[in-house]
């Protein structure tokens, strides 16, 4: 089959690479889109320390499927489907206790084995979602994203209540429409004008991420805070920016990455004094269901910023968003056979 492999940084190549076959319990997909993800610009940056090369990435994938192996019920060949990417091993302590986005041996599709920047890509039955009729390809491999927000939504205990994102890239949009649906009122901060305007096209209210941001979070909330803040800036000073923005009694989600060994720092005193929880957002785990629902019914419309780019001119795509990062919002990979 054709894949977009890349060899190492900033070198890639559309290639051959071995059609894989599907084990007892797996599903092969052919790929229709696959989005274009920060972690997967990482790895062609060579800024992915999980990245192995040659690679194959691309975790975000929507196809129908190809084959079908044995032991697999429920899925057919030919069915619209989307490709939940992260694979818990089922016995360690968080698999266990259901949290197998946090497994200690994970494996994620598009990083550990190769992805969906190919023809076809095998998965686990258990880890392939029906997609919803009229949804189309390029929509559907949104699930993964917009899973990611509902995660976020659900480990901050989002409600009818003021929520602060922080960060108005494509994983802090997809919270932004989450947080929506479930009644609450957003205010997104961002560093760029141009995602401040987008986020105000999905119905947030705005406030520049500049030095005067925790001031104007007070003026907002009369001194107290926002009862949740959700982190998606992968930025250690908005990490530690955080504890000044939250209320008394709220909630801190943290979805930001940052390199192995930066560590973020809070006042100590304002965890008795503030009594407020702070918890981290890996992923998504159980997710896809309500993600694909969410779209499905009309509720989540951030899809439309996708840029389409064809997956054979995908080493040429890769090389320019790398040198101009805002060329597109959100780039998904299509293939045109």
């Amino acid at each position: 089959m054709r894949a977009f492999i890349i060899n190492k940084p900033y070198e890639s190549v559309i290639g051959d690479w071995e059609k894989p076959t599907p084990a007892a319990g797996e599903v092969l997909v052919e790929v229709r889109a696959a989005g274009i993800c920060a972690g997967d610009m990482y790895a062609y940056t060579g800024k992915n320390p999980y990245a192995v090369y040659p690679a194959i990435c691309g975790h975000e994938i929507a196809g129908t499927i190809a084959e079908v192996g044995a032991e697999v019920s429920g899925l057919e060949t030919g069915m619209p489907v989307v490709v939940e990417p992260f694979i818990g091993c089922g016995t360690c302590y968080p698999c266990r206790v259901g949290k197998s986005n946090c497994c200690a041996r994970l494996t994620i599709i598009g990083v550990h084995i190769p992805g969906g920047y190919a023809e076809f890509v095998k998965a686990p039955a258990r880890l392939v979602h029906l997609a919803p009729p009229g949804l189309s390809f390029t929509w559907a491999a949104f699930a993964e994203p917009v899973a990611i927000g509902v995660q976020a939504c659900r480990r901050g205990e989002v409600g009818a209540e003021d929520v602060l994102i922080l960060g108005c890239g494509p994983i802090g949009l997809a919270c932004i429409e989450v947080a929506r649906t479930r009644g609450a009122r957003v205010i997104a901060a961002d560093v760029e004008p141009g995602r401040l305007a987008t986020a105000q096209a999905f119905g947030a209210e705005t406030l520049p991420a500049d030095e005067r941001l925790r001031d104007g979070v007070l003026e907002r909330t009369s001194g107290e805070g926002f009862p949740v803040v959700i982190e998606a800036t992968g930025n250690p000073q908005a990490m530690e920016a955080t504890v000044d923005l939250v209320a008394a009694g709220g909630r801190i989600v943290i979805l930001g990455l940052v390199k192995q060994g930066v560590r973020i720092s809070f006042p100590g005193l304002d965890f008795t004094r503030k009594e407020m929880t702070i918890v981290g957002s890996r992923a998504s785990v159980n997710c896809f269901p309500e993600a694909l629902q969410l779209m499905a019914s009309g509720s989540i419309t951030y899809p439309k910023i996708a840029t389409e780019f064809s997956l054979w001119d995908a080493p040429h795509v890769f090389a320019d968003l790398a040198a101009h990062p805002s060329r597109a919002q959100k780039g998904v990979l299509v293939l045109d056979r």
